[in-house]
Formats: structure tokens, C-alpha cells, sequence
């Protein structure tokens, strides 16, 4: 039976790839801040923190994974303006420790923040990276270690993952909180959705359609890095406009901007490429942006009417 070690099995990615592993009949253990944590049935889990490296190596001892997701790191990039170096320590130490003690192989998640400043779009697995935040230069340096492990013989695999979303997603994240207000509109608890720019464009693909990418990158014979994305930019308010009209609601004067939520857009969007994870790999997405968002509304329609 094959063994795969999940970190941060507790977040959106980790719990939908254990519970896609799980399904296969995979022996999925997870790396969590709590042995109680919440986790699929099944999952076993380590208790850990990117910080604690006896933690990480006891679970890889105990785990002793054919597999590893490299998963768990800080998600939300505002937050590493408020400490730089605690960031780095998290996603690029981590990383390299991970990376030095894998019994097997290794994917490990980066993201598209590394190209930051892009010179064109969509990008790459070749494009030029200019990250722009202490998150991305984080997940750049990590991501160049993958490449360091690669190069001396190990089977180590780096994933550029675009944004992606699911009803796990925590309500900071913009299609999140649109999903949640929008059913909050529905069900008359509240009059209006606030958001920042409207003209802010990402490339959003379904979480489950991602971590599926990421187990096919791994299990490939020759380990190589793989953009996984839709391939197709999206505005913000075309995001609101879908969410509002599954929910059969009017957006007009229904939407609020404060600037508190502004980023800024950038000159040059960030939207993947990912036909070399289609072309080699077979990679394909079963969830539309349209479904993806339909079920995110829908189930917080259910669970705000419980």
C-alpha cells in the first residue's frame, strides 16, 4: 500500500488531497498544529509545525512516506509584510528540511506570486520571476530548492499553483467572501457585499482540480515543475456577476468598495499557462469556473439556513 504524508492536511488543499488519496486506498498521514485536528476519516495524523523540525522529522520517521505533499506554509500574502523573516523560516527552511529528509518523493506546493512583477501573460514554467511581497521571494527560494534536490538525484517535484477555491476556503480570500455574501444577500441577512477592485483580475481554477494535478506531477516517472491553472484571467466583478446570478439576485447597488480591500492591480495579470501540465501529464479540469462557484454559493446558502 502506498504511503503519502500530507502537510497541512488541516487547510483547503490538504484535506481535499487526503481525501482523494483516501479514496484510492492510499495510507494518508497528515502534519497538523493539533492531534485532534480536523482531518478525513482515516487520516492519521502527526502533530507539527513548520517552525518545530524535530516535529517534521518525526513524522517522516513515523510516516516513513513513499509520497510527500509538501502543503503547509503561510497562505494569505498580506500578512508576511508583518514579519519577513518568520515567513522565510516557514516556507523556505521548512521546505529544504523537508526536501533533505524525504525517503521518497516530494511535490511541493509554490505559487504564482513568485512571478510578481511579470513581463507578459499568461506565464510559465520558463517565465521570468520577479516576486514582489516576502511571500512570493519566499516561495521562489523554496521553489529553487526544489530544483536544488532535483539536481543531485532526487525525485522532487515543484507545483506553481495558481489561485483555487473551494467551500474549505477561509472567508479573507476574495471568491470566499463573495460566496458568502451573496448568500447572505439571498437569505436577507444582509443588504450589501464590500469588496475591493473590481477590475482585479486572477486565475481561479476548483482546489480539487489542482491537488489532482499535483498527484499526477508526482507520480510521473521523470520528475519535472508544473504550472497548474485554468489558463484563463477573471475579473473580480465577473466573479460577482456570476455568484449574483446563480443566487437569481439583481448586483446592482448591492456591491460597496472600500479600499481597505484594494491590493492594487497589476499592470501585467497573473494568469498561468498550463499546457505543458496538459500536454505531458493529461492534465485536465473537470470543474468550470461557473460550477465552481455555483457550489460555493449554494453551500453557504445551506449552511447559513441551518
Amino acid at each position: 500500500m502506498t504511503r503519502a504524508l500530507i502537510t497541512g492536511v488541516t487547510g483547503q488543499d490538504g484535506y481535499l488531497l487526503a481525501e482523494q488519496l483516501l479514496v484510492e486506498g492510499v495510507e494518508v498521514f497528515g502534519l497538523a498544529r493539533r492531534a485532534d485536528a480536523d482531518v478525513p476519516a482515516g487520516t492519521q495524523v502527526f502533530e507539527g509545525d513548520l517552525l518545530d523540525h524535530e516535529s517534521l522529522d518525526y513524522a517522516i520517521t513515523e510516516a516513513h512516506p513513499d509520497e510527500l505533499y509538501h502543503l503547509a506554509a503561510p497562505t494569505y500574502v498580506p500578512d508576511s509584510y508583518a514579519d519577513p523573516e518568520r515567513t522565510r523560516r516557514e516556507i523556505v527552511d521548512a521546505t529544504q528540511f523537508l526536501l533533505d529528509r524525504a525517503p521518497g518523493r516530494i511535490f511541493v506546493a509554490s505559487s504564482s506570486e513568485i512571478f510578481g512583477e511579470a513581463e507578459s501573460s499568461p506565464q510559465d514554467e520558463d517565465s521570468p520571476k520577479q516576486p514582489r511581497n516576502p511571500y512570493g521571494e519566499a516561495k521562489l527560494a523554496a521553489f529553487e530548492a526544489v530544483a536544488g534536490a532535483r539536481a543531485r538525484g532526487d525525485h522532487a517535484v515543484g507545483g506553481i499553483l495558481y489561485n483555487h477555491e473551494s467551500t474549505r476556503r477561509p472567508e479573507r480570500f476574495v471568491p470566499r467572501r463573495v460566496s458568502v455574501g451573496v448568500a447572505k444577500i439571498k437569505l436577507g441577512l444582509e443588504d450589501e457585499l464590500t469588496l475591493g477592485d473590481l477590475d482585479a483580475v486572477r486565475d481561479w481554477s476548483a482546489a480539487t482540480d489542482l491537488m489532482r494535478g499535483a498527484v499526477m506531477a508526482l507520480r510521473r516517472q521523470r520528475p519535472e515543475d508544473y504550472v497548474l491553472a485554468s489558463g484563463v484571467g477573471r475579473t473580480v466583478r465577473e466573479l460577482v456577476e456570476v455568484a449574483f446570478g446563480h443566487a437569481g439576485i439583481d448586483p446592482n447597488g448591492r456591491v460597496r468598495i472600500d479600499p481597505q480591500f484594494t491590493r492594487g492591480v497589476e499592470a501585467v495579470p497573473l494568469v498561468g499557462n498550463p499546457s505543458k501540465a496538459r500536454r505531458v501529464l493529461g492534465w485536465q479540469p473537470q470543474v468550470s469556473f461557473e460550477e465552481l462557484i455555483a457550489q460555493m454559493v449554494d453551500f453557504d446558502v445551506a449552511r447559513l439556513s441551518a
